[in-house]
């Protein structure tokens, strides 16, 4: 990655941060881009002392201006692009009988429109460097869960994204490729509006749902979309990877 220049969106928690962290350790040029910028400051912070190159962003993924912005912004700081990792994300609860079309919408514009848009700006770009995207799907995005109706729906279209872009830009040298993690310790569900008591006893039940018989970290998922934006994944495109501790192989019982 050494010399590279990666936007990571969703940088300021969870495994953006994660994963902006990690390119930035390993020499990458990192736009990391959230809405949080207190957050995005001390990601910052963290990276200049340790001699790294993280540049902020602060922007809202769903705004297609502050999107152009964005990435014109880095190419005229930088001259390219070379890694797009889109892991921005919202999860909220409802079932096909009681999801508002407004908590619809909102999961389908930040899980699902904002990808597409960031993945159609970048990729002249993108094209230009031989670079790569890794979207950050879900677990749900493969099997079916009860209550998060919009949420499953969103996953399984940025699978589908994933594969169909792949193809699309595989003559133009541009791979496309996602992670689909399980359950990871995030402020993703507390965000959602989920109590820090019921978000403990979820971590805990989770230990049984996940064969592994424990949770996921953010930089574990890390790992896995570093290695496949990175030369060592070159033959890689339009696959969709599970880091779910064997959750996606599980049946109701």
């Amino acid at each position: 990655m050494n010399g590279k220049v990666c936007i990571v969106t969703g940088a300021s928690s969870g495994i953006g941060r994660a994963a902006a962290t990690l390119f930035a350790k390993n020499n990458a040029q990192v736009v990391a881009v959230g809405r949080n910028v207190e957050e995005l400051k001390i990601l910052q912070t963290e990276a200049r002392t340790a001699d790294e190159n993280v540049t902020i962003q602060v922007a809202d993924v769903c705004d297609s201006t502050q999107i152009e912005k964005l990435v014109c912004d880095t190419t005229d700081a930088f001259g390219q692009i070379d890694v797009l990792v889109n892991a921005a994300g919202i999860i909220l609860n409802g079932s096909i009988e009681n999801t508002t079309l407004d908590d619809w919408d909102e999961m389908m514009n930040i899980n699902l429109r904002a990808v597409f848009f960031m993945m159609q700006q970048c990729a002249p770009h993108l094209e230009k460097t031989k670079g790569n995207v890794v979207n950050v799907s879900s677990v749900a995005g493969l099997r079916s869960f009860p209550n998060v109706l919009a949420y499953c729906v969103s996953k399984a279209a940025i699978d589908q994204l994933t594969r169909c872009s792949a193809l699309e830009l595989a003559t133009k040298g541009i791979r496309v490729n996602a992670v689909n993690p399980g359950v990871v310790v995030t402020s993703l569900h507390k965000r959602g509006g989920m109590a820090d008591e019921d978000y403990q006893k979820f971590l805990e039940n989770s230990k049984k749902t996940h064969p592994i018989g424990r949770v996921g970290e953010p930089e574990e998922v890390a790992e896995l979309i570093y290695y496949l934006a990175s030369e060592k994944a070159a033959w890689i495109t339009g696959a969709t990877y599970e880091i779910d501790g064997g959750r996606a192989q599980t049946c109701a019982r």
